[in-house]
């Protein structure tokens, strides 16, 4: 359950009462999933101390650029060691690359025990009888299970504005004092995973202050340099301050009406009722609901409408509470941390480019703000090398610091993403004017980067050394010419050219000369799309194939050389190395190509990076990606592609089986 910028994951009781289990089950590494229960909002980071006082200064390294230059990048650290490992000889690099984190702002949870034995329940095993149930039109999930014949019924909401959730729970377990509730609170673990640390309790502060009558309680939380405040309110039960992280909600006789809000820094604003919440969380999903784009794949023959349908649905929920936030999302959302809890900036696109081709262009303008925000930190990334305009990161926190690694500071896809936002949200607001001040700056900065980054030779602008592509299995310090950000780089600053003249300015010569002095992409003997010029692996992701389709339509994009290109990825790719977003991709070549039969199999591939689980999630490996919100996201906007064409009307193309019903679908570059 959540609102774009806050989220609480529950398990079979509606709660986080299994939640060590959980954890422990998503570690497992036998294929099976387990998803970890968190409560993480977008404002929650801290820093961890710096106490040997290291800069991310200390992990530049020189690389040897085309003409005799040398350009600097923070790239001395290797993310493949061990934790261990990299403390010691990368000490800086593995600063710089765990923090900021993503806290864990607490659990709320049942704390069970046997009617017959008095024995704690830490695993959910004897629960049974489970009926749970998340209501997408209400936002609520309904919850009800029994232990040893009692019955627990709890239904759980998060308000739609406000890092507040709110429980109603009702047990057979009350009476006897087998059931209460309890908010409790961890560290962070200074690792890859950026966990949350229960066996430390000197390692974080909780302050707690109950009032008089029992019913309210603000709690002052301190991890590392963070600081933020927990209030709770409750009816039909009384708070009890039972540990040095831990309150329990101890029930009388009746229900429990429990609200929590999580906030940076404690409020007066009154909280509101268990009710007030889950009547505001129903009002907000009804307008999502009647709002914005819909696909209706009811007459279809295929026999695998039905499931396509479910995830379309559930992706649609899933990212509106996960990626329509302040901050573009980290790969496993708000769910648990993945990368030390950072985002990337090159999945932002999979994640929330689909909002305004759904219509909904607003839940992704609350993150292009973010982008603003970070323009001098962006303006100091590029002046570094001695480039124009802005250089957006690729792994980073709130404050927009670069992650060192040998792969991010070299990456280039993520550079053109705000031009497409803004193009989206240009053609989704139907041609707005207003849009083209709101985001120029953005777009005019980036195509400052785009046109600068490009090297000149013979008359041609190549990607140059040192560059890394999507597909990250390349050295960098060696690599031409990737065919996707070639034709990503062409086509964001064609755009930016147009941007101008709609706002009646001039455009940069130097967006005019790249636009028309790119270099060809680079093609095998063969009469196929090589990835970079003179390589093609063939593991990871088959980004090649996003020059056409992800790219919309490009002068520099031959039809039949992709197609043969798309036949050779389908025959030769190590598919056990691909991702989440790899399969949308695939469909949006395949459909720009005509070859509709083949997208729609790419959607439902069985491939096991492909699947979708009950909750909606598309699971990618155990421990680290249990969910994979850059699937999720990719399936919506390969879907806008797949139904509509260009000017949102139903697509007249469909393959046979497939008879679509489909609405709201705003015009697409």
């Amino acid at each position: 359950m959540g609102n774009g910028d806050f989220c609480f994951t529950a398990d079979c009781t509606g709660l986080q009462t299994f939640a060590d289990w959980h954890t422990r089950a998503s570690a497992r590494r036998d294929g099976r999933s387990a998803t970890p229960l968190g409560t993480q909002s977008s404002w929650a980071f801290h820093w961890a101390p710096n106490p040997d006082g290291v800069t991310l200064a200390d992990t530049e390294r020189p690389y040897a650029a085309p003409g005799g230059r040398e350009l600097r990048f923070p790239v001395a650290y290797e993310w493949r060691l061990s934790d261990e490992e990299a403390r010691r000889v990368q000490p800086a690099g593995y600063y710089f690359w765990t923090n900021p984190q993503r806290l864990h702002l607490g659990r709320v949870a049942y704390v069970l025990r046997s009617p017959h034995t008095r024995e704690p329940l830490l695993t959910p095993e004897p629960i049974d009888a489970v009926d749970q149930t998340l209501d997408l039109w209400s936002g609520a999930l309904n919850s009800a299970f029994s232990l040893e014949g009692r019955r627990t019924t709890t239904r759980t909401a998060v308000h739609p504005h406000r890092d507040v959730l709110a429980v109603h729970a009702a047990s057979e377990l009350f009476a006897a004092g087998d059931a209460r509730l309890r908010i409790s609170f961890g560290a962070v673990d200074d690792t890859f995973e950026a966990e949350e640390r229960r066996d430390d309790p000197g390692a974080h502060d909780s302050f707690v202050e109950i009032s008089d009558d029992g019913r309210a309680v603000v709690v002052r939380r301190a991890v590392d340099d963070a600081r933020y405040a927990v209030r709770a309110h409750v009816a039909g039960a009384r708070f009890e301050h039972t540990s040095r992280h831990a309150i329990d909600i101890v029930p009388a006789a009746g229900d429990v009406h429990l609200v929590v809000e999580f906030a940076p820094e404690p409020s007066y604003k009154p909280l509101p009722s268990a009710a007030a919440v889950f009547a505001a969380s129903t009002q907000q999903w009804e307008r999502f609901w009647t709002s914005g784009a819909v696909v209706d794949f009811s007459g279809s023959s295929d026999p695998r409408a039905a499931e396509l349908e479910r995830r379309v649905v559930l992706s649609q929920y899933l990212t509106a509470i996960q990626c329509a936030g302040a901050l573009p999302p980290q790969e496993s959302g708000l769910v648990c941390n993945s990368w030390a809890g950072k985002f990337h900036l090159e999945m932002h696109w999979w994640h929330a480019a689909h909002f305004p081709m759904w219509g909904r262009p607003e839940l992704l303008e609350r993150s292009l703000e973010w982008y603003r925000a970070i323009l001098p930190a962006a303006r100091r990334n590029a002046e570094r090398n001695g480039y124009r305009g802005a250089r957006w990161p690729k792994h980073v926190g709130p404050e927009g610091v670069e992650s060192p690694n040998d792969i991010g500071p070299l990456l280039v896809w993520q550079q053109p993403h705000p031009v497409y936002f803004a193009e989206l949200v240009y053609r989704a607001r139907r041609d707005d004017p207003a849009v083209l001040d709101t985001y120029a700056d953005l777009v005019d900065e980036t195509a400052h980067f785009l046109s600068s980054l490009l090297w000149w030779s013979d008359g041609e602008a190549h990607l140059a050394p040192p560059v890394m592509p999507a597909q990250e299995r390349y050295d960098a310090a060696t690599t031409w010419d990737p065919t996707f950000e070639l034709a990503y780089v062409a086509w964001a600053l064609r755009v930016a050219c147009e941007w101008r003249r709609r706002r009646g300015q001039e455009v940069p010569d130097a967006w005019v000369r790249a636009t028309e002095g790119m270099t060809s992409l680079p093609v095998t003997a063969d009469g196929r799309y090589e990835a970079v010029r003179g390589q093609s692996a063939v593991i990871d992701h088959p980004s090649l194939l996003g020059a056409l389709g992800f790219v919309p339509a490009s002068p520099l994009v031959d039809r039949d050389t992709m197609s043969a290109t798309l036949d050779w990825v389908l025959e030769a790719w190590d598919w056990q190395t691909t991702w989440g977003w790899d399969f949308p991709l695939i469909a949006m070549c395949a459909r720009e190509l005509g070859r509709l039969d083949l997208a729609f199999d790419m959607l439902l591939s069985p491939r096991p990076r492909n699947r979708y689980l009950a909750n909606g999630h598309n699971f990618q490996v155990p421990n680290r990606l249990p969910l994979y919100l850059p699937g999720n996201g990719g399936l919506l906007a390969a879907i806008a592609m797949l139904v509509t064409d260009k000017t949102g009307a139903v697509a007249s193309d469909l393959p046979e089986g497939w008879a679509i019903r489909a609405e709201g679908f705003p015009p697409r570059p």
